[in-house]
């Protein structure tokens, strides 16, 4: 029997999403109130789709087919729409069926797995990717509901129907039969029909924001006589820059008839413009933007350019709601505009008087005084754009949709990007990933450590993932980080106007030591590997950089080139020292920069002449570390590695999940969960690498953060989902990791000495005794720890004395464990961001993950090649290898173990949390000694499976 939820209107189905024209559509689930809607629908298709739905002349519905077609249990039978402006443009139902056809339902024997699902479109929508975006949709609400399979018979001349199918990219089969094609396709996920919703959502989100960018008419709607108004600066923006397009003004206080505000046609409504309208500029006080919103998506307008600020959470969910289900996008609300800089369009809806010059560089910012003073600098420093969005709260556009535009944007090279907050990072990261491949993507992130909540109005979720964490990860995906707006200009410069370093090498030249020593010293800070400082001598002519330059370039051990000037004694020959450096790197293909001390002039010279300057040594090798960092990610992707494969037992530790979620939602109410760990310790031989402390390896409180304390050091990792679930007992987290080859340390409790004698015996000589008292867990300097001990007699010597000097309570909690082989203490953890998705991390145990945060995060599932990054990229990874001459550890096994937790966890969504620590990794494989599991039930994944914009 299905369960009132099950029955109850699924309004997690509900989704906004951005049609092949950059329109937006809502599709929700049919109603019983939707009988009108869907009437009126039917009346306005043709009566070819018509007979192409139902095989018949079919001109009008009956009182029992509305009935059937707006009634649905959300189980077996279900039935989506497409709406805009509230009117159905399309509908797609599923009927779950037997093998035979007939109707079936879940509750059956057997439980059929398939279902027949038919669709409809409006023939004035057909074309827009509707059945497309409704066909990702109602799959994904089959495989919630346990269908695994569509069929659906075509007729053979509905060409695009059957291409919807096909298209799709699901594996299926195809047959004629009595007339129509029969298909029948799987509804597993498939890589071709990911990549297909992938390649759609990029090219429906960029066309959605290249018809902001480039709108044939603008109406300013606020605009008036007033020069200091918001509105009438915007006006004059648009005007005096040379927007191609026709402008209006519009002012609901204007008297009627025509007039004009500005040189151009004013109207007292949009509704009385003379012709369709592409973009609005909003600059009315808050409680009026609403019901302009209506009147502009009545008209059809695309899109809205909100200026207005002080909205309320609600407000701006409202005011997206109502955009939206026109299928108008919202750039804002307290955004600064827009800017293209292209000759056929010269749109400048801004509050900025001038425009920029034509560039390659995009540049997006959630902050308005962040984009004037970014464009100041870009300016400043000679470099152009290509396009700008300021796009304030960005309860509507972010960051994502302008990056799917610029990702096939011919006339950008180089993204700049001021966020404030990521609201969809897994996302963010997928997307930067495939465009880092072929051009930069340059990222400052405002509001890193003060734990600021998105912007008001926008439903994205708090992250507590650690900042470093989260800049690691987009590191990982290519994208350039830097710390400060100034860094991001500065390396703007450099990538926009150079090419990419080869390789971290690096000459320095200049007519002045001092300086080429300070750039030595930077280089070296920033990864880099500079040669030797060439000293020209402070009287070095033109003629002689010119020469010294091209020497560096030709030179095939340089990758790059940093050149340092100071001001000559007399005049300085600014304009053909400029020109000398531009000839000598006249076709390179290696970057140059210069670095120049108290040379006025110097700087716009070079820019002019396409070669960054820089007023510090300092800022000039960051932004080359940053361009030969991105230079070797752009080089390793190109080599992701592969996926390990290995033996595991799927299916056994499916049921295992399965069976601890049962046993947990049948246990009594108020009843504990089932707790425990695998115990997490350290015990090693005398002499090992690493000291005998480690994190204590279970779940944080219900806010979703992860802490691991050792002591008094607290470390938060990837925020899991802990609000919710479970930790499964010692028992079941062994034989679960068993399942993938991860073998755990029994842990046998020893509360008294006849226990602990017992459970060596079992074990085998030598062995540890340990406290799992939380205060004394993994604290050898207190006394709860006590290692190597190798005899019955010493092992009850041992019991004793940690009950005489922490008492025999039970909150002593005394085990035995066996002695792991000499090694080097590693931690492993994996945990759920829901934001993020699994994040595998890396570090050793004890001071070096703890007190100096010394970790590496990869996202999961990882590759053979990730995992040993992951290994190297700790700062202490030395140790692993033989540091100071002692014996390396096996670093094989370990990264084997690392693929091995990372397939665990991406094969079991249900898993938010697993903890292994310590790892002792020895000269020859690795002892895991303390496992800890966190399961819960898994959130469904928004981003696979079907497009949707980010909930308002």
């Amino acid at each position: 029997m299905r369960t009132p939820r099950e029955r109850a209107y699924p309004a997690h189905w509900e989704a906004d999403v951005v049609l092949r024209d950059g329109g937006t559509a809502l599709i929700r689930p049919i109603t019983a109130d939707d009988a009108d809607r869907l009437v009126a629908f039917y009346e306005r298709v043709s009566d070819e789709s018509k007979y192409y739905r139902f095989f018949a002349p079919y001109p009008r519905l009956s009182d029992r087919d509305v009935r059937r077609f707006t009634h649905h249990d959300y189980v077996d039978r279900v039935g989506l729409a497409a709406t805009v402006g509230g009117e159905f443009i399309a509908t797609v139902r599923y009927d779950r069926v037997d093998d035979s056809g007939r109707a079936a339902t879940s509750s059956d024997e057997g439980g059929s797995a398939q279902a027949e699902v038919a669709f409809l479109v409006r023939d004035d929508h057909q074309g827009r990717g509707v059945a497309s975006a409704l066909l990702e949709h109602i799959a994904a609400v089959a495989r919630e509901r346990g269908i695994q399979r569509f069929i659906a018979d075509v007729m053979p001349a509905n060409n695009k129907m059957i291409k919807v199918f096909t298209d799709a990219g699901y594996s299926q089969r195809r047959s004629f039969e009595d007339g129509s094609v029969h298909l029948t396709f799987d509804l597993e996920p498939t890589e071709r029909s990911l990549a297909v919703m992938s390649a759609r959502e990029q090219r429906a989100e960029g066309r959605s924001v290249r018809r902001l960018l480039a709108p044939g008419s603008v109406a300013v709607i606020g605009a008036s006589r007033s020069p200091r108004g918001a509105g009438r600066r915007v006006l004059e923006s648009l005007r005096t820059c040379g927007f191609t397009g026709r402008v209006y003004a519009v002012n609901h206080e204007l008297p009627e008839g025509g007039s004009e505000i500005g040189g151009v046609p004013a109207h007292r409504s949009v509704k009385d413009v003379p012709e369709h309208l592409d973009l609005a500029v909003v600059a009315v006080p808050a409680s009026q933007v609403q019901a302009l919103a209506r009147e502009c998506g009545e008209a059809g307008v695309q899109g809205l350019v909100v200026l207005t600020a002080d909205f309320t959470r609600d407000e701006q969910r409202e005011l997206v709601r109502l955009a939206r289900s026109y299928g108008t996008r919202v750039i804002g609300p307290n955004a600064f505009g827009l800017m293209n800089t292209d000759p056929d369009v010269r749109l400048n809806a801004t509050l900025s008087p001038e425009m920029p010059a034509r560039g390659r560089v995009g540049l997006f910012t959630q902050s308005g005084a962040i984009g004037i003073a970014l464009l100041a600098g870009l300016h400043q420093r000679g470099i152009g754009l290509s396009s700008f969005v300021s796009a304030g709260n960005r309860a509507d556009v972010s960051g994502n949709d302008v990056l799917q535009h610029w990702d096939d944007d011919p006339d950008t090279d180089v993204t700049l990007l001021y966020l404030e907050s990521i609201g969809n990072p897994r996302k963010f990261t997928r997307l930067a990933r495939r465009i880092a491949a072929r051009k930069p993507v340059v990222v400052v992130k405002g509001a890193r450590h003060s734990g600021a909540a998105p912007p008001p109005g926008h439903a994205a979720p708090v992250s507590s993932t650690p900042v470093a964490t989260v800049t690691a990860l987009l590191r990982q995906a290519g994208v350039v980080m830097v710390d400060t707006v100034t860094e991001l200009l500065d390396a703007g410069a450099l990538l926009v106007s150079q090419p990419l370093p080869a390789g971290p090498r690096t000459a320095i030249l200049g007519n002045a030591e001092s300086l080429g020593l300070l750039s030595y010293d930077a280089a070296l800070a920033g990864e880099l590997r500079p040669q030797p400082v060439r000293d020209l001598g402070t009287s070095a002519t033109p003629d002689e950089y010119r020469q010294a330059l091209r020497d560096a370039l030709e030179d095939p051990e340089t990758d790059a080139v940093v050149v340092t000037v100071i001001p000559w004694v007399g005049d300085t020959p600014t304009a053909e020292l400029a020109d000398a450096l531009r000839e000598a790197s006249d076709g390179a293909d290696k970057p140059v920069t210069v670095v120049h001390l108290a040379i006025e002039g110097l700087d716009s010279a070079l820019a002019a002449r396409g070669i960054p300057a820089y007023p510090a040594p300092e800022r000039a090798v960051r932004a080359l570390s940053e361009a030969s960092r991105y230079a070797r990610w752009r080089r390793e992707a190109e080599n992701p590695g592969r996926v390990t494969e290995f033996e595991a037992d799927e299916t056994a530790a499916s049921e295992l999940l399965a069976r601890a979620a049962a046993d947990a939602a049948d246990a009594p109410a108020g009843a504990e969960a089932p707790q425990g760990t695998a115990d997490v310790s350290t015990a090693q031989e005398e002499g090992a690498g690493a000291p005998e402390t480690g994190a204590e390896g279970t779940s944080g409180a219900a806010s979703g953060t992860v802490s691991h304390t050792t002591g008094d050091a607290t470390v938060p990792t990837p925020a899991a989902d802990t609000s919710h679930g479970l930790t499964l007992g010692a028992e079941d987290t062994e034989a679960l990791l068993a399942c993938y080859g991860i073998i755990v340390e029994s842990t046998i409790p020893a509360p008294g000495p006849d226990q602990a004698a017992a459970a060596a015996e079992r074990i085998g000589y030598p062995v540890a005794l340990k406290t799992t008292a939380p205060h004394l867990r993994h604290r050898a300097d207190l006394g709860g720890v006590r290692l190597d001990i190798s005899s019955e007699s010493e092992l009850r010597r041992a019991h004793a004395e940690l009950t005489e000097t922490f008492g025999d309570g039970a909150g002593l909690r005394p085990v035995v464990q066996t002695m792991a082989p000499r090694g080097v203490d590693t931690v492993i953890r994996a945990a759920l961001d829901p934001s993020i998705g699994v994040v595998l991390s890396f570090g050793l145990a004890g001071t070096p993950s703890e007190l100096l945060e010394d970790v590496a995060h990869r996202l999961v599932p990882v590759t053979d090649k990730d995992a040993a990054e992951l290994v190297r990229a700790i700062r202490s990874a030395p140790i692993l290898f033989g540091w100071r001459g002692a014996q390396a550890v096996d670093v094989a096994s370990l990264e084997e173990l690392l693929l091995r937790v990372s397939r665990l966890l991406h094969e079991h969504p249900e898993i938010v949390a697993v903890d292994l620590e310590p790892v002792v990794v020895a000269s020859r494989g690795h002892t895991v000694l303390g496992a800890t599991v966190r399961i819960a039930e898994p959130s469904p994944r928004t981003d696979l499976g079907r497009r949707s914009l980010p909930a308002y």
